[in-house]
C-alpha cells in the first residue's frame, strides 16, 4: 500500500520524531520498531513499552437491547459481566468462524465499550451496524486515540499518575479522569505482561504519549516487538493463526466459550461449535518448539515423522527471551499431543520440531488476591 493510501493515526508525527522505521499495517502508517526489536522486546519484559495501538477500532454499543444483540455474535457472557470489568471474546459469523477477536467491557454503566483489530474494523462495524436490532446503537469512537503501555515496571509508572490505577487487577476496565481528561482504561495486554490500555482524545493523544515517555523506566515500542512478544504469550494474531474459517475450537480459544451460552446454543455458529467440541475438530492450533535451523516462519508446513505433509505454521520466529524458534499452526488433533515429534519443512529442508505447552513465555498478568 503506498504512503499516499495509508492513514495515521494522532501519535504519527510524534513517532516520526523519535526516527521511527515506519511501515504500512492495517491500513494505517504504523511504527515497527525505534532502536530495534530485540532491544524493544527485551526492554518490554524488564521495563515498560509504551505502544500506539491508536490503529485498531473502538467504539460504544448502547441501549437497553445492547447486550442481548451483541451476545447474538459473540459467544461470550455479557450479561453477567460486572460494571469495571472487561472479557475478551471473538464475533462470530453465521458458520462459527471467527471474523475478529475483541475486547468488550463495561468500564460505566453506559452499554459496552468494544475494541476490535485495525485491519477488520470496517468489517465488523459495518456487520454490527446491519444486524443489531431493537434499540441497540453503534456509536463509533473514531475521535479516540488508543495507548497500551506493558512490562513489569507498568503499574508503578501508571500509578505515578493516577494512584487508583494501581488497584486495578487483570481484565479491570474503568471511565476516569486521566492526565486531566475523560479516559477509558483497562489493564490487560496482548504481550502477556502486566499493563493498561488508555483511550484518549485524539487531541490529547501525543501530550499524554509523551508525558508517560518523560518516565525513564518507559520506552517506545513498534509492532515488530510487540508481534514476538505477543508470539511468546502464545497468543493468536487475526488473519494469521485465526480468519473467517476457523472456529473457536480449531483455534483452541475454548476458554472464551461461556458455559451458560454453550447451554443456550443461540449464538452465530453454535451449531458448527458445538458439534466440534462434542466430536472434535479436523484440525487444531499447537503450539511447536523448532530444535534446529531457520526459524519456521508463516506458511512452512508441517509434517509427521514419516515426511507426510498434516499442517501449516501460522506464526512463527526465534523467542527472544527463551534462546530458540518457536511456531504455531494447525495440524490434526491426533497430531497435538505435547511432546509429539514433528518436523517443519523450512527452504525445502525438514526440521525438527516439538508439540509444547503455551504460553512459551509464562505470562505476568495482574490479578488481586481474593477477598
Amino acid at each position: 500500500m503506498s504512503d499516499q493510501a495509508l492513514k495515521t493515526t494522532p501519535l504519527n508525527a510524534a513517532h516520526r520524531a523519535l526516527g521511527a522505521r515506519m511501515v504500512g499495517f492495517g491500513g494505517y502508517d504504523m511504527p515497527v520498531q525505534y532502536e530495534g526489536v530485540l532491544a524493544e522486546h527485551r526492554w518490554t519484559r524488564e521495563h515498560a513499552g509504551l505502544f500506539d495501538v491508536s490503529h485498531m477500532g473502538q467504539a460504544k454499543i448502547t441501549g437497553a437491547d445492547a447486550i442481548a444483540q451483541f451476545q447474538r455474535f459473540v459467544p461470550g457472557d455479557y450479561e453477567i459481566l460486572k460494571a469495571g470489568k472487561q472479557k475478551y471474546s471473538l464475533l462470530l459469523n453465521a458458520e462459527g468462524g471467527i471474523m475478529d477477536d475483541l475486547m468488550a467491557g463495561k468500564p460505566d454503566h453506559d452499554g459496552l465499550y468494544v475494541v476490535v483489530n485495525a485491519g477488520n474494523k470496517d468489517a465488523d462495524f459495518a456487520f454490527l451496524n446491519a444486524n443489531l436490532a431493537g434499540d441497540a446503537k453503534l456509536t463509533l469512537l473514531d475521535d479516540r486515540a488508543l495507548l497500551a503501555i506493558q512490562g513489569p515496571e507498568a503499574a508503578e509508572v501508571m500509578a505515578k499518575h493516577e494512584p487508583a490505577l494501581a488497584e486495578m487487577g487483570f481484565m479491570d476496565s474503568a471511565r476516569l479522569m486521566l492526565f486531566g481528561v475523560d479516559c477509558f482504561v483497562s489493564r490487560s495486554g496482548y504481550t502477556g505482561e502486566d499493563g493498561y490500555e488508555i483511550s484518549v482524545p485524539n487531541a490529547d493523544a501525543e501530550r499524554v504519549w509523551n508525558t508517560i515517555l518523560e518516565d525513564a523506566r518507559v520506552k517506545p515500542i513498534g509492532l515488530g516487538a510487540r508481534d514476538s512478544l505477543r508470539l511468546e504469550a502464545g497468543l493468536p494474531l487475526h488473519g494469521h493463526d485465526v480468519d473467517a474459517t476457523t472456529s473457536p475450537v480449531e483455534a483452541a480459544l475454548t476458554f472464551a466459550l461461556s458455559k451458560s451460552r454453550k447451554e443456550a446454543a443461540d449464538f452465530n455458529g453454535a451449531e458448527r461449535i458445538l458439534k466440534e467440541l462434542a466430536d472434535g475438530p479436523s484440525r487444531v492450533r499447537i503450539a511447536l518448539h523448532v530444535k534446529e535451523g531457520a526459524p519456521a516462519r508463516e506458511g512452512a508446513e508441517i509434517a509427521d515423522m514419516d515426511g507426510n505433509v498434516i499442517g501449516v505454521i501460522t506464526s512463527g520466529g526465534p523467542s527472544p527471551t527463551l534462546g530458540r524458534n518457536i511456531a504455531m499452526g494447525y495440524a490434526p488433533p491426533a497430531f497435538a499431543e505435547l511432546g509429539t515429534e514433528l518436523k517443519v519443512i523450512v527452504r525445502g529442508k525438514p526440521a525438527a520440531a516439538e508439540v509444547v505447552a503455551t504460553p512459551f513465555v509464562a505470562t505476568r498478568y495482574y490479578r488481586k488476591p481474593k477477598a
